[in-house]
């Protein structure tokens, strides 16, 4: 199971802080990473983590997202600043884990305003 948090409604330029707490330990990973889907578009992906700690961002995020890993609290974060009208969308946590494949979260709407 995972569990997301920290969306919200913000202006243009502030930041947000998103959280994806895991049922599963966040040593036994593949990969976790978030995804965002805005109305009428696919779901893409924004941000991932592997096991070894590597890191991807799709370009439209890069230099103002971030993602990171607590693997004591099996939580995954994603900090994102300078955000934009764009950005708006549900940001999804998904991740692949070592004993039971792939998991999803709910989602969590973000929309920033201009």
């Amino acid at each position: 199971q995972l569990v997301e948090s920290g969306g919200g409604l913000v202006q243009a330029g502030g930041f947000l802080r998103l959280s994806c707490v895991a049922s599963e330990s966040t040593f036994s990973i593949y990969a976790m990473g978030w995804y965002r889907q805005a109305p009428g578009k696919q779901r893409e992906l924004v941000a991932a983590i592997t096991s070894g700690g590597s890191t991807n961002y799709a370009d439209s995020v890069k230099g103002r997202f971030t993602i990171s890993r607590d693997n004591a609290k099996n939580t995954v974060y994603l900090q994102m600043n300078s955000l934009k009208p764009e950005d708006t969308a549900v940001y999804y946590c998904y991740g692949n884990f070592m004993r039971v494949g792939a998991l999803w979260g709910q989602g969590t709407q973000v929309t920033v305003s201009s």
